[in-house]
């Protein structure tokens, strides 16, 4: 098992420091001046003299490859150096959004696995009777719909015409924990929608295709109940390509959280990006896509290590 934590550690590494690499160079592939945006654009027609001393200022006229440099070097060291446009440290602006996009993303992933698994399980345990065919189509539209029509749709039922929960918003959880939960509800119900249906459907394929085999029917035929045959030998390997597919979809929340936390004004690391991208604050879109790349590595380093507890066969392979 070390052996093998060992090799995936070095691996996330490696990933890490090519994401980082990438990032760097692609960022600075965007169309536009930050010397020329911070000055006002365009419209502000400010002289060549003054874009260079910005430039000069913001370390932007040294050689790309210098850049890139002296920007892994204070990323190695836990620096991720100061926004271009109001000069605050970007590690301070990332320590006060992502709890933000986790309170998100974390309840969303939790309500995917408490409600998806055990409606897979159901659907699989009813094949061919009524359950089965609405858990399927529930499973099929929840899939199916982008996350802003289903964003949209939640606050013109809960919201606007049932009135229980406000539209949108942000309250501080210390300042009003009641107030937190109410705007809380709607982006984790859109945020958890499609992976919800993904995991009912990746359970109830994977239960019904372990049910098949024949190590089944013989604990069937040893007569164990039908519960502990569900629970001991089924659902345990089942779960296998469950857990893969829920350690992507957490992957996918912290993009799919761009929309929702525009859709419903919640301050979160993705509005940051987006507010960034617009201004093209280098330092703020390195540090937010580099903070992202390594949660999603974080997330399926995790996700490995479940795998392998699951199945100690993967340890080896």
């Amino acid at each position: 098992m070390w052996i093998y934590l060992v090799r995936r550690l070095g691996l996330s590494a490696l990933l890490l420091f090519l994401v980082a690499t990438f990032l760097f160079f692609a960022i600075h592939l965007l169309p536009g001046d930050p010397a020329l945006l911070i000055l006002g654009g365009d419209s502000a027609q400010p002289t060549p003299e003054q874009i260079a001393r910005v430039r000069s200022r913001l370390g932007l006229d040294r050689p790309l490859p210098i850049q890139y440099v002296t920007w892994l070097g204070r990323v190695l060291r836990g620096d991720l150096g100061s926004s271009l446009v109001d000069d605050r440290p970007v590690a301070t602006d990332l320590a006060n959004r992502l709890p933000r996009t986790l309170q998100l993303v974390v309840p969303a992933t939790l309500l995917a696995l408490a409600a998806g698994v055990p409606a897979g399980m159901f659907a699989a345990r009813h094949r061919g009777r009524w359950a089965d065919p609405l858990a399927s189509a529930a499973a099929l539209l929840g899939f199916s719909m982008p996350v802003f029509v289903t964003g949209m749709l939640l606050v013109l039922l809960f919201s606007l015409t049932l009135g229980w929960v406000p539209p949108t918003g942000y309250v501080p959880f210390g300042e009003d924990p009641w107030g937190f939960l109410r705007h809380l509800a709607l982006p984790v119900l859109a945020l958890a929608a499609a992976p919800l249906a993904t995991t009912m459907r990746m359970t109830r394929a994977s239960y019904l295709e372990q049910a098949s085999h024949d190590y089944v029917r013989t604990a069937r035929a040893k007569g164990l109940p039908e519960r502990a045959v569900a629970r001991r030998h089924v659902l345990r390997n089942a779960l296998l390509p469950v857990v893969t597919v829920v350690g992507l979809q957490v992957g996918s929340m912290f993009a799919g959280a761009v929309l929702v936390e525009y859709i419903f004004s919640w301050p979160g690391l993705n509005t940051l990006l987006l507010s960034s991208l617009g201004t093209r604050d280098y330092p703020v879109i390195q540090g937010v896509v580099l903070l992202a790349a390594g949660l999603f590595v974080a997330v399926n380093f995790v996700t490995d290590l479940c795998y392998a507890v699951i199945n100690p066969r993967i340890r080896y392979g």
